[in-house]
């Protein structure tokens, strides 16, 4: 299993275009052939700060997911 943490952060109007993005997408990111977990977390001292938490079966799903066009869909902008 691999687990991804990915840590972002945004300008104050980019936080509500991630959101969005990411409320829209989430779905589809979890039924992603590979993925077990997907969780948004939120920093508690910096308003502007996002972290991803996934969990992928193997490698190869990973970069399934990195080289497909939900990812770039979801991460590309």
């Amino acid at each position: 299993m691999i687990i991804r943490i990915v840590r972002m952060h945004f300008t104050e109007a980019g936080v509500d275009e991630f959101l969005e993005i990411f409320e829209a997408n989430k779905v589809a990111i979890r039924n992603f052939p590979g993925c077990a977990h997907l969780q948004l977390l939120k920093d508690a001292e910096d308003a502007h700060c996002y972290t991803t938490l996934s969990h992928w079966v193997d490698g190869q799903s990973l970069e399934n997911y990195r080289k497909s066009e939900l990812f770039g869909k979801v991460w590309g902008r």
